[in-house]
């Protein structure tokens, strides 16, 4: 049992490629678990924190050519300070946190993307995370050419890359979801708005009612 599951909160994570919606959906079920009496926290990684944010614009800016290590510890150190200012106080109140990129982010960039080895990136993301683990991921998966075409344009370093690394990166998280289907949902992320907000959430909803959950409005 991780940390999350012992102080009653829970964590929700979104995943997928650039332009698969995750932000568009994050937002959507912070309000949508709000409106129902849930007490919610939505964050993002990187950038939820001052630190963050800084490192953010390191890792994703154009200015500065980092080595892969340089890259990936950069990413955890940010990590490790969201979890230990945002992630944890959340759930240790009994919220539900919702987060725009976690750990399976790390690995499919980080490994499968930038080709780094798999078993030290997860034993390094393992590390910065310290027990704490998603209770549930939302993997929100479409075509490559279809996240590009969302996005429009090239604004940071990532996004900037050949169709050849974006691909590794949407292997790398099919094949983390077949791997770990009872964690990992994926949900078919190319469809119409509507209809891809509807299944988040009701895959989420479901969810909470069968981990005890259940809407404080449900039971007013």
């Amino acid at each position: 049992m991780n940390e999350a599951k012992k102080t009653r909160g829970c964590l929700i994570t979104v995943e997928g490629i650039d332009g698969a919606g995750k932000s568009t959906q994050v937002e959507r079920l912070v309000v949508l678990l709000a409106e129902r009496g849930h007490l919610v926290v939505g964050t993002r990684e990187p950038g939820a924190t001052a630190l963050g944010r800084e490192l953010r614009r390191m890792v994703l800016g154009r200015e500065l050519e980092l080595a892969r290590d340089a890259e990936l510890f950069l990413f955890l150190a940010d990590r490790a300070e969201h979890l230990a200012t945002v992630i944890k106080p959340a759930l240790a109140s009994g919220a539900i946190v919702l987060c725009d990129r976690f750990m399976d982010s790390t690995v499919a960039y980080q490994s499968h993307g930038r080709q780094n080895d798999l078993e030290r990136v997860r034993r390094w993301d393992a590390d910065s995370r310290r027990g704490i683990a998603p209770d549930l991921t939302l993997l929100l998966d479409c075509p490559i050419e279809l996240g590009a075409e969302r996005r429009q344009r090239e604004s940071d370093r990532y996004q900037a890359l050949d169709r050849e690394f974006h691909e590794r990166v949407r292997r790398g998280f099919l094949e983390q979801a077949a791997a770990e289907p009872a964690r990992i949902r994926r949900i078919d992320g190319s469809r119409d708005l509507a209809i891809v907000s509807a299944e988040v959430a009701g895959v989420t909803l479901t969810w909470l009612a069968e981990h005890g959950f259940a809407s404080p409005q449900a039971s007013s």
